[in-house]
């Protein structure tokens, strides 16, 4: 299935069943894409993460119904999956700036939030820079934490800023950046932030190891001020390098950014020619 295509099919699936428990992992089944991939390629695409958009979609017409006067509050926040009504005022109003009774009133104002539709805009052929390699297996070291698919892109540049401030840096330099969800299928993943294993050293408190298993490996190369440069990639990557892509599939639920040294560039990771990858792993469908 076209990249593309599935996530539309995502949000048909979304649209039709708006006011039941929608999950992540309901809806990437339905469209045979793992979870892990599903809700990194959604985000990349949408700006949000599926969460984000289930949530917002539901206020939107939650609100439309309470200004005809077709619902009560208490109805409307059991509806659209809220436990009280008083969780349901505090997010329409963070959403609306209102609270759900002023919006059974006339003359103020609300959000809307329209269906999604995703479309690939041909504008000529494009160059894409990749190269397919294979690696064996290795080890790595580093310090790791869980996330939420929800929220990441802000939480995970705190955990490398915390890395740094705890002095951690002199352990690990940070050459890698590794998410993994190997089951491809929760709503939690793991990220170490790390650098390649010597086993002559001793492990620091507070540090683990981990092998990162052998693998066929897209790798896209990032150059530019950081993290610009790397978030441009990523979005190519699911905008317009999967949808094009005929002859690979996913191969497992890895992801693995590698930085180059900052001290080989004069603003560092803020230099223009600064250099990074991406690595996605790959098999032949």
């Amino acid at each position: 299935m076209d990249w593309t295509d599935a996530i539309n099919k995502a949000i048909e699936y979304v649209e039709k069943n708006i006011t039941d428990d929608i999950s992540v992992d309901d809806v990437a089944r339905q469209i045979n894409i793992s979870p892990f991939y599903f809700q990194k390629g959604f985000s990349l695409l949408c700006g949000y993460t599926l969460t984000e958009y289930i949530r917002s979609r539901r206020l939107a017409l939650a609100a439309q119904e309470l200004a005809a006067g077709d619902i009560k509050v208490i109805d409307a926040a059991m509806k659209y999956g809220y436990d009280s009504p008083d969780s349901f005022t505090k997010a329409f109003m963070r959403f609306h700036g209102i609270t759900p009774s002023s919006a059974q009133k006339n003359r103020v104002f609300m959000k809307t939030f329209a269906p999604l539709k995703i479309k690939l805009s041909l504008e000529g052929g494009y160059i894409m820079d990749y190269r397919i390699t294979k690696k064996d297996s290795f080890t790595v070291m580093g310090v790791s934490k869980k996330f939420s698919y929800e929220g990441a892109n802000d939480a995970i540049p705190r955990f490398w800023k915390e890395h740094y401030e705890k002095g951690n840096g002199r352990y690990v330099c940070g050459m890698y950046g590794v998410n993994i969800d190997a089951e491809m299928g929760g709503s939690e993943f793991e990220y170490l932030i790390a650098d390649v294993y010597n086993p002559v050293n001793d492990v620091p408190e507070g540090f683990v190891t981990m092998t990162v298993p052998a693998f066929t490996w897209a790798v896209f190369p990032c150059r530019g001020a950081m993290p610009d440069s790397i978030q441009d990639v990523n979005r190519k990557i699911f905008s317009e390098w999967l949808p094009a892509l005929r002859e690979y599939e996913f191969a497992a639920g890895y992801c693995i950014e590698m930085y180059d040294d900052p001290a080989k560039y004069p603003k560092g990771t803020g230099d223009e020619n600064y250099y990074s990858e991406i690595w996605i792993p790959v098999k032949k469908k």
